[in-house]
């Protein structure tokens, strides 16, 4: 995927929140501004992007976390069941910091048992226990509005205790044209959200949790309470590489459909994921969800630069310990292009020269920009692999002359 930048977006971030409290708050600030790269959009110099017939539409290249192609990516849409990708993001969060447990019974409440009959349940009842890992199946491979409601109480308490999660892990994640009013996605004009919003949240969704994500997101069909009713992500039985994400669907919002599939290449496997909001029936938001996907994998290579960890420049350090510093990046780094222009990939780095410790690692010293054919077509941060400590008394003075000279 090979991209000017589209737009640079501050990710607000949440200095107080119940999410992470095993966490210290500095290294989390750090992981987390290292883990949020600048999603970036298609070079002029890739193939014209297919005709989809949906409000709103964006390609993910989750690998190289690229915008391969998209159309009114931040135009406000309703979700409708969408917004149960938070639901879940909130769920799963709650057991990985053992505020939930999978094989807990949670007591279902009227408020859960009786929300809009008319609309997706998984069909639980009060006075009748559910576990967390059931209440997850009817969320996610049913959309059970009644699940999302359990959980939500399970989590917080109240639902409405549970929307103010959902509203500051939206603030945390940067999906600022976003905001949730209600765990299931009932029509509600508090609730909205755009398809750039819904890509990252789908991404990081998958990243945090790749284990929760293969358990509950591939699943065909689900059986509680003696009824089965299948997924209705129809791709996941016309795609083989499919193996999620979510369907959603209102009278007022269409029909709507976030796919990820991952495809084997030939150093590996590639994640792509298309977001398609407001089509016209069911089939249509598969069929150009096929198509995009198909498109993406077909046109587009993602090429590794560079491993986590690995020294992408030892620039020198003034009045430091030490007298030069490894700058890279926490995690693999990926480039999306059309296919055949790999060889035209030349990564430039631009340095916060000079670089003055104290230093710590994983801090911002610079960026790290690609560009093909003299255009840069996406950066990103380079950051501290090590930490460099202050050189003693003498040793800062000597450098403190030279950097008068230099």
């Amino acid at each position: 995927m090979f991209q000017f930048p589209l737009f640079k977006r501050p990710t607000r971030m949440l200095l107080r929140g119940a999410l992470f409290p095993h966490l210290k708050m500095k290294k989390y600030l750090a992981a987390l501004a290292a883990s949020l790269l600048t999603f970036t959009a298609v070079s002029a110099q890739s193939l014209p992007p297919p005709s989809v017939a949906a409000k709103s539409w964006l390609l993910l290249d989750a690998s190289s976390n690229q915008i391969m192609a998209s159309q009114d990516a931040d135009t406000r849409v309703e979700p409708a069941s969408l917004v149960k990708l938070m639901t879940a993001y909130l769920a799963f969060a709650a057991v990985r910091d053992k505020r939930l447990d999978l094989n807990q019974e949670i007591h279902v409440s009227v408020n859960a048992w009786k929300v809009d009959p008319s609309s997706s349940k998984m069909f639980i009842e009060p006075n009748k226990p559910v576990s967390v890992n059931n209440l997850l199946f009817g969320l996610i491979s049913v959309s059970g509005n009644d699940a999302a409601v359990a959980l939500s109480e399970a989590v917080s308490g109240t639902t409405d205790a549970f929307v103010v999660l959902m509203n500051r892990e939206a603030q945390r994640q940067g999906l600022t044209g976003t905001h949730f009013s209600n765990p299931h996605g009932l029509p509600s004009p508090e609730t909205y959200t755009t398809a750039r919003d819904l890509a990252i949240l789908c991404r990081n969704l998958i990243n945090d949790f790749p284990d929760f994500y293969k358990t509950y997101y591939s699943v065909k069909k689900f059986t509680y309470n003696n009824i089965t009713q299948p997924n209705r992500n129809r791709l996941l039985w016309l795609d083989p590489t499919v193996d999620g994400m979510k369907t959603g669907h209102t009278e007022s919002a269409g029909f709507s459909l976030i796919t990820s599939a991952k495809r084997p290449v030939p150093n590996g496997e590639r994640r792509l994921i298309s977001v398609v909001i407001g089509t016209v029936s069911d089939q249509v938001r598969t069929q150009e969800s096929q198509k995009l996907l198909n498109w993406g994998f077909q046109n587009f290579d993602a090429v590794k630069l560079y491993s986590k960890g690995q020294a992408v420049d030892t620039p020198d350090v003034w009045k430091g310990s030490q007298g030069k510093i490894k700058i890279g990046f926490t995690h693999d780094v990926y480039v999306t292009v059309p296919k055949g222009s790999a060889d035209k990939i030349k990564p430039r780095v631009e340095r916060n020269d000079p670089l003055i410790a104290p230093i710590s690692e994983n801090a911002k010293v610079g960026t790290l920009k690609i560009m093909i054919d003299d255009k840069a077509i996406t950066e990103m941060p380079l950051v501290a692999l090590e930490s460099v400590g202050p050189a003693g008394i003498f040793g800062r003075a000597w450098d403190s002359m030279r950097l008068l000279f230099k």
